[in-house]
């Protein structure tokens, strides 16, 4: 990111190379919800250095565009975000945010395409906006790699009052 990024803070469990990789994609395109639970729990191991007094008022996953969510069946970073809110005992906003428009998967994009296509992508329900005035929000997503798709939800998310944000993401790409 060539300018400061609308997120505070991302914590990471673990770098996105193998095995961590074809569990990711296990999660994803192979329908194996169990792994989630197993992110969490490593996500939720990192999360425990930060300060009890550092923890968001609330967490919320990256959402799927309807055409995505209806071809996989599910959500992973929903998968990831509620065990992890149960454990640190924090509530998951699942429809806190909403995807306005079905985007291209970022991983199939090269990096200086990615900002266009989650532009403008993301909205915070309408019925929701009282729950982020002032709070720090999380949001959950399986990988980052250039951080775009964060960014983007983050820039929003403080455009409707939050006071922070941070990133729990289960891997993360690593550039060479």
């Amino acid at each position: 990111m060539k300018k400061r990024p609308y997120f505070d803070r991302t914590i990471v469990a673990c770098n996105y190379k193998p095995p961590i990789d074809h569990l990711v994609l296990a999660l994803k395109f192979g329908h194996r919800l169990g792994l989630a639970k197993a992110f969490a729990k490593e996500l939720r191991n990192q999360i425990s250095y930060m300060s009890q007094e550092a923890l968001p008022d609330l967490i919320c996953p990256i959402p799927l565009g309807a055409q995505r969510l209806a071809a996989r069946g599910f959500n992973q970073s929903l998968e990831i975000a509620r065990p992890l809110g149960n454990d640190l005992g924090i509530p998951v906003r699942y429809n806190l945010l909403l995807r306005l428009r079905d985007t291209l998967q970022q991983s199939s994009l090269h990096p200086d395409a990615r900002h266009k296509n989650v532009k403008n992508a993301f909205t915070v329900n309408p019925e929701m906006c009282s729950l982020i005035r002032g709070r720090h929000v999380a949001i959950v997503d399986d990988v980052i790699t250039t951080g775009t798709t964060l960014n983007e939800a983050a820039k929003v998310l403080k455009r409707f009052g939050a006071n922070k944000v941070t990133n729990f993401v289960f891997a993360r790409t690593i550039w060479l």
